[in-house]
């Protein structure tokens, strides 16, 4: 993708999929690359089957996100938009992506584990500070 680090991709406000490099491996085991940017956060994430994340937009943080177990509904739209947010199912092993100033809602249909990896700090008084919480999702069923 040329010098141009993935984080300044336009193309993430209408796709969140990031495309999973082939992985290294050798007799030792395997390197799997999730993302080469300057950043500030690593957080380990468990989310319980039913739960509702984010319902939030970042003024300037963006994030990675890496499911190790389980899979997500990401739900996604431009900051202000009144159209019905794109959806998109998020399954184990993929990674996605959310930009700065993109209102996002992560559902969970199964216990699921991620990664996220973050622009910011993720000290809570920074981190409060960068988002604006909205409705994105108010009300989650998952699938029986």
């Amino acid at each position: 993708m040329s010098n141009m680090k993935q984080s300044e991709d336009k193309r993430f406000v209408n796709d969140p999929i990031v495309p999973v490099e082939k992985e290294f491996a050798d007799a030792r085991g395997t390197i799997l690359p999730l993302a080469d940017e300057d950043m500030k956060s690593a957080v380990l994430i468990t989310s319980k089957r039913g739960s509702i994340r984010a319902n939030h937009y970042h003024k300037t943080d963006w994030h990675y996100c890496y499911v190790f177990s389980g899979s997500i509904d990401y739900y996604f739209r431009p900051v202000g938009s009144q159209q019905p947010p794109h959806h998109v199912k998020i399954k184990t092993g993929q990674n996605f992506f959310t930009p700065p100033m993109v209102e996002h809602a992560m559902c969970f249909p199964e216990d699921t584990v991620f990664v996220c990896l973050g622009r910011n700090s993720r000290d809570q008084k920074a981190y409060e500070a960068d988002l604006v919480r909205v409705n994105v999702v108010t009300n989650y069923q998952p699938p029986a």
